[in-house]
């Protein structure tokens, strides 16, 4: 069963988004990242009640804005009727519930002098970061017993500074305060304070978790040592969330992989082997799709999925062309992918869904994304099967250095060579002169250097 961070309500009707800026940030970034938490809450189902981005002279320890900005927010949430403030901006823990003690109530006026009284009785507002957010999306998104371990992962470390008041299942799952093994006395000890067991409990659990996640991280190890024996080179394809990659697996591999028009549809990783035009094997993975100021609990949680993009030979990098911001999340991509360790990887970069972009300005916007790219570029649309064709051809250069393409003289009486030629290579062409046949192939460069005295 998958970790909740903390008790909320089951739908939250109205929230009140809030991106706080500095002097010097670009207002156009603020105002694309804030759009991109739209897109993030609207994802989770919740409803937005009104989007406010803010800028202020300096960040402040308590409510990271001034006490003056922090009123009009709570005055706007309680026009609003709001019962869920999220902000753009990561709080910590402690801003979190000042935020959420501070929200609680409102200024009236009693014999001509403002005073704080409770907003609502039964009620209160709840605050969430734009991680926390995140963090939500994954956990509904994640399908396979790894996702969900690294979903799990996050979000407890997410959740264990934030632990006062929020951890009330920990108390139903140890089960009634008597005796007995797993009773209250038992799992609490004397003299051991509530809070103390919780985070006891939690750390237990997130060793538990990851020494399964290691288990997992060894099978996906032994699955790529067989790879290598074998020889197969692989292609991680990477990208900012909804780029189309899982839907780029699918047409080139016929995969089947859910394929949404939604944030993070896919958390876990897919393999399928093709064959390129020059006859090489190649195998495809897709991975989890990246996203601006992406938790780096996050990045470390999914790190063992994340690694076949640092050991694959090459990488395919599919970016939204008919975003406007299209060149963030390419950069985006790559800091993520330098994080990892990644950065150097030779990289193909699939600008999609061209067919969203007017044809007028369609050429002019493919070349300006291309100038500021320094790696073979392909335009494409995975929805109109176009460009993959040259996608193909990109594959084939990028493995270039592993063939050799070449004609041989092989006796018939070596017909064992001829068959591994067609089961390693592609065999061009076959001729026979005498008791020889003349083959023209393209081989790995291994087995082309084992037969090179054959070679014409």
């Amino acid at each position: 069963m998958s970790f909740e961070i903390r008790e909320k309500p089951a739908v939250f009707e109205r929230a009140l988004l809030v991106g706080l800026g500095l002097p010097g940030e670009s207002r156009r970034e603020r105002a694309a990242l804030l759009a991109e938490l739209e897109d993030l809450v609207s994802n989770l189902g919740i409803g937005i009640a009104d989007v406010r981005l803010e800028f202020i002279r300096e960040m402040q320890a308590k409510y990271l804005c001034g006490i003056g900005k922090a009123k009009e927010i709570r005055e706007l949430a309680h026009a609003l009727n709001a019962d869920c403030v999220i902000f753009d901006n990561l709080l910590a823990p402690s801003q979190q519930r000042e935020w959420e003690e501070f929200l609680e109530c409102k200024e009236v006026e009693v014999d001509g002098r403002m005073v704080q009284a409770k907003w609502k009785k039964d009620e209160s507002i709840i605050v969430m970061d734009r991680e926390e957010v995140i963090l939500d999306i994954f956990a509904q998104r994640a399908r396979s017993r790894e996702a969900v371990l690294q979903v799990d992962l996050a979000r407890m470390q997410y959740a264990l500074p934030r632990m006062a008041g929020m951890w009330k299942h920990l108390d139903r799952q140890r089960g009634g305060s008597g005796g007995g093994k797993g009773g209250g006395a038992a799992a609490r000890g004397e003299g051991e304070k509530q809070i103390e067991v919780d985070r006891r409990l939690a750390h237990e659990r997130i060793e538990s978790i990851r020494d399964e996640l290691e288990i997992v991280r060894r099978q996906r190890g032994t699955q790529r040592k067989e790879r290598n024996r074998q020889g197969i080179p692989t292609a991680a394809i990477v990208g900012y969330t909804n780029a189309g990659k899982s839907s780029l697996l699918n047409l080139i591999t016929g995969a089947g992989v859910l394929a949404q028009n939604i944030l993070f549809a896919t958390l876990d990783t897919t393999s399928r082997k093709i064959e390129l035009p020059d006859g090489q094997p190649l195998v495809l993975t897709d991975t989890v799709g990246f996203i601006r100021n992406l938790p780096h609990r996050l990045v470390e949680a999914f790190k063992s999925t994340l690694e076949e993009a640092t050991l694959a030979d090459f990488l395919i990098q599919v970016v939204d062309a008919s975003d406007r911001e299209a060149l963030r999340h390419y950069e985006t991509t790559c800091e993520v992918l330098a994080e990892l360790g990644a950065a150097d990887k030779p990289m193909v970069v699939v600008w999609n869904k061209t067919d969203l972009i007017p044809e007028e300005v369609r050429e002019s916007t493919l070349a300006g994304l291309s100038a500021k790219v320094s790696c073979p570029c392909i335009a494409a649309s995975v929805l109109a099967e176009q460009g993959m064709e040259a996608l193909m051809t990109a594959c084939v250069e990028m493995l270039s250095h592993r063939v050799t393409t070449a004609r041989y003289r092989i006796p018939l009486a070596e017909s064992r060579i001829i068959a591994i030629m067609h089961r390693d290579g592609k065999v061009l062409n076959t001729e026979y002169e005498g008791n020889d046949a003349l083959v023209e192939a393209i081989l790995p460069r291994e087995f082309a250097a084992r037969i090179d005295s054959y070679r014409i």
